[in-house]
């Protein structure tokens, strides 16, 4: 099909919001088949600025296109697909400081992955020997997320809510630390009222292939070089604590709550972290749906004895109903979710999906030997793979190089505290469920 008959606001006229008021960092795919989904069926006219943080692909992408792009549903029968025309904007990182200083603007919102803050897991601070972070706190131009963050906040003087969405414990608290943690190193100092709203966001976002670009050109009779692939389920879980307005996101479905906390941790001990146990110990299969075919059974132990055990459940809420209804998610094979997309960047995960869970059973006087299964398959990852996409990987290859034994490869791996904190690897319960599991997977 030609470049004539590519999405854009002449092939598919339709209207648009005519004004920006959300700015988002991190416009990859999660964004797009999520809160940027919200915002459209909101239906009260928000405009999305996107901001690319590395690559400038998804601006190539949506520019021809009139910042149009296609959502594209796989789920047990036939896929559909919808146009989204909210993302009216898609500007390259450079450009964030100035658009979040913009008055007009009056949310800025955040999906830019775990290592994206580049933190310290398990403390929750910044870390110290970050190149990059260390060289924002000298007064450059800044480069990093939180570094153009604090730089747009302390330019305005109009409220503002900024709404991280990325999977962090308590993810608005934990972002407010970090942009206090930053003001006081720089002597930034931020005169406006900032909300720092928590939130849990679920949908399952694989990456887009090239089947699904012809899946959505066959779908709507046109070209969309920007499609976005996910599932039909979708939740979003917002704190109402807002400081300026805010979409009518609540029509669209999402939820508001004084508490998001019990959602969350639901989500990430039993979402995520089943993700993570079935993307280590199925890296041999391509696909979840493979994975779980065959580890099914492992997971819905692991959600039963270890995590469920350690969750706050809300009233009213089918926990039983819930991991049923996982377990059938990660089975859909028309996803094509890749296990090697979910083992990505793993000693920033663990400590949100895994280790909480591991610490909460410890408390209770109980083995976590399911969690400390998933664990293990971490480690054999690191000790193993041929690649190793995580922002630590070289402080874990180094570590695991000279270790010949399972003992080894635990106790070195445990030694790093940015990971496992100080306490996990004075746990002799931990480590010997460790051992013992690294023992029959090498």
């Amino acid at each position: 099909m030609g470049e004539n008959m590519r999405l854009s606001l002449r092939t598919r006229p339709r209207e648009v919001p005519s004004s920006v008021g959300i700015v988002h960092l991190g416009i990859g795919a999660f964004h797009r088949a999520h809160q940027a989904v919200y915002t459209e069926d909101a239906g009260d006219g928000w405009g999305i600025c996107g901001i690319t943080q590395r690559s400038a692909t998804v601006a190539e992408q949506l520019g021809p296109q009139d910042g149009l792009y296609s959502v594209l549903e796989r789920g047990p029968g036939e896929p559909s697909a919808r146009i989204i025309g909210a993302v009216r904007e898609v500007l390259t990182g450079d450009a964030t400081v100035e658009r979040i200083a913009d008055p007009a603007v009056k949310v800025i919102s955040l999906t830019v992955t775990e290592k994206g803050y580049r933190h310290d897991p398990a403390t929750g601070r910044l870390r110290r020997e970050d190149p990059e972070i260390s060289l924002d706190l000298t007064g450059r131009s800044p480069r990093t997320v939180i570094g153009r963050l604090v730089r747009g906040l302390a330019r305005r003087d109009a409220p503002v809510t900024v709404l991280c969405c990325d999977n962090l414990t308590a993810n608005g608290e934990a972002l407010r630390a970090l942009v206090e943690e930053f003001c006081e190193r720089s002597g930034t100092r931020i005169g406006c009222e900032v909300a720092f709203p928590s939130t849990m966001v679920d949908r399952i976002v694989p990456s887009t292939t090239p089947e699904d670009l012809d899946e959505a050109e066959r779908l709507l009779g046109v070209r969309d070089e920007g499609v976005v692939v996910t599932e039909p389920f979708t939740q979003w879980v917002i704190e109402d604590t807002f400081a300026a307005g805010r979409p009518a996101w609540d029509a669209a479905g999402a939820i508001f709550t004084g508490d998001v906390a019990p959602y969350e941790k639901m989500k990430l001990r039993l979402l995520n972290g089943s993700h993570s146990m079935l993307a280590y110990l199925g890296s041999h299969h391509t696909y979840v749906a493979d994975a779980v075919a065959e580890l099914g059974d492992a997971v819905r132990r692991y959600m039963d004895e270890d995590a469920g055990p350690t969750l706050d459940v809300p009233l009213g809420f089918d926990l039983e109903a819930y991991k049923s209804s996982l377990l059938e998610r990660f089975a859909n094979p028309a996803l094509r979710h890749r296990t090697a997309q979910i083992a990505m960047d793993g000693s920033q995960k663990l400590p949100q999906r895994l280790l909480g869970v591991v610490r909460d059973r410890l408390a209770a006087g109980a083995e976590p030997r399911w969690a400390a299964l998933a664990v293990a398959a971490w480690m054999r990852h690191v000790k193993t793979a041929r690649e190793l996409d995580d922002p630590m990987a070289d402080l874990l290859r180094m570590t695991v190089a000279r270790a010949d034994t399972p003992g080894q490869v635990v106790d070195g791996l445990l030694s790093i505290t940015d990971v496992f904190g100080p306490d996990l690897r004075e746990s002799k319960v931990f480590r010997d469920l460790l051992v013992e599991h690294l023992g029959g997977l090498l």
